[in-house]
Order: C-alpha cells, then structure tokens, then sequence
C-alpha cells in the first residue's frame, strides 16, 4: 500500500514538473519571440538616431559630390583632404544620377524608383526595399508640379525593419535645409520651408496640384511603425 501511495505521489510529482517545464517553455517562447519582434521593428531607427548623435557629436559634415571629386580628395596629401579629415566631411555620391534622393544633413543616400504606384502594395512594398518611391502620376524634376516621393510606408508593423531606412531622420530637417534630387545626370535642389504630421488617410498632400515646382517627401512616423505620416515640403532652390 505505502509503496502504491509512494509511487502515485512520485506520478504527480513528474506531471507537475513537467507541467511547469512546459509552461516555462512556452512563456521563454514568448518573451524571446516579442523582442525579436520588437528588434526587428526598432533596429533600423534605433540604429539611425545613433548615427545621426555620433555625427552631431563629433561635428561630422556630409557635402554632395561626383565620385571624380571624392576620389580626387582622397588622393591629394594635403589641401582640400586635410581640411576635410579635420572637420570629418564625407562626400556622398548619388546611389544613381539617374533618378536619387540626397540629404546632406542626414546623410541620406539613395535610388529613386520611378513611376511607382503607391495605391497597389504588391508595386510599392518590393520598390521600397530597394530605395525610395517616386509616386505614379506627380511630376519629376525640373518640371512644374508637384514631386512626391516616399519611403518604408507598409500596413504590418512586423515589416517596417526591412525597408529602407533612408528616411528615417526626416524630421531632423528644418526650413532652409537642402534637398538634393538628382535626375537624368543633373542635380535638382530644393530647400525645406515646412513640415507636417498626418493621419494616412489624408491623401490631398498627395495629390495636391501646382504650377510651381514642389517637392513632397513622405516617411511613417513615428518611427518604426506605420500609425501616422511625416511630410516634408521643400520648393527649388533659384540657383
């Protein structure tokens, strides 16, 4: 009898351990799978805004440039190369002259997609991986209207760490900051003169109409999720 009784309590003993093994198991599951998910939602703007301190930290300059001129700098022993390794200036060179976005002051760097559809997510989500979008339908530099391009917008949360992150920093700029688009082998400037956060619904900025030439630059904001949009409104500069 003691040895049934013995044997019946040894039982339950092994089916409540393993009870909590599992369950520990399950919740170690969870925990692990919520900060994968929340490092892979965060990482990019985590990893933007570090940048963006260091840069402002040490007085880090980003100038516009040909790849002649960056390579022509980095040959010289003296001169431009000196002032240059002093002030920690990088020259960036656009990702493709034939259609790129460049911003200086956030160092942003990259291919613009032309003629991308923002309406279908099956057009639009693949372009951004790759750069940033120049909406279907609105003009292209150097001709009057209205520019729009946009960048890492998506509807799931868990998929805004995979595009790109270039327009992350967007609201670091101020009025009079330089926008540089670069199209068919020529550089376009524009200067920033306002900002604004919208719901995503708000689809007029998109569409807005003018004889001028205008430039749009839209990212998701906050950061690392997809609840509102920042857009950045900047016209040509008179050169």
């Amino acid at each position: 009898m003691k040895a049934k009784v013995k044997h019946y309590f040894r039982k339950a003993k092994q089916r409540e351990y393993l009870k909590v093994l599992i369950l520990r198991t399950i919740g170690n599951f969870l925990i692990l799978s919520s900060l994968f998910m929340i490092t892979k939602t965060f990482y990019k703007p985590v990893r933007e805004e570090v940048r963006y301190f260091l840069d402002t930290t040490v007085k880090k300059k980003y100038v516009v440039g040909t790849k002649e001129v960056k390579e022509a700098q980095e040959l010289k022993a003296g001169g431009l190369k000196a002032l240059f390794a002093t002030n920690q200036v990088e020259v960036l060179v656009p990702e493709d002259p034939s259609f790129s976005v460049v911003i200086p002051k956030v160092g942003a760097n990259a291919r613009v997609l032309a003629n991308i559809d923002a309406s279908d997510e099956n057009i639009y989500l693949p372009a951004l991986q790759e750069g940033v979008a120049h909406t279907l339908g609105t003009a292209f530099p150097g001709e009057r209207g209205h520019i729009f391009l946009f960048a890492h917008s998506t509807d799931y949360f868990w998929n805004v760490g995979t595009y790109n992150a270039v327009f992350y920093l967007l609201s670091k700029l101020v009025r009079g900051d330089e926008v540089n688009v670069f199209y068919k082998g020529q550089r376009y400037v524009y200067r920033v003169i306002g900002k604004r956060i919208v719901d995503p619904e708000r689809v007029e900025f998109l569409t807005r109409k003018t004889n001028n030439e205008f430039l749009t630059l839209q990212t998701c904001w906050p950061p690392g999720t997809t609840l509102k949009r920042l857009l950045i409104f900047a016209t040509r500069a008179k050169q």
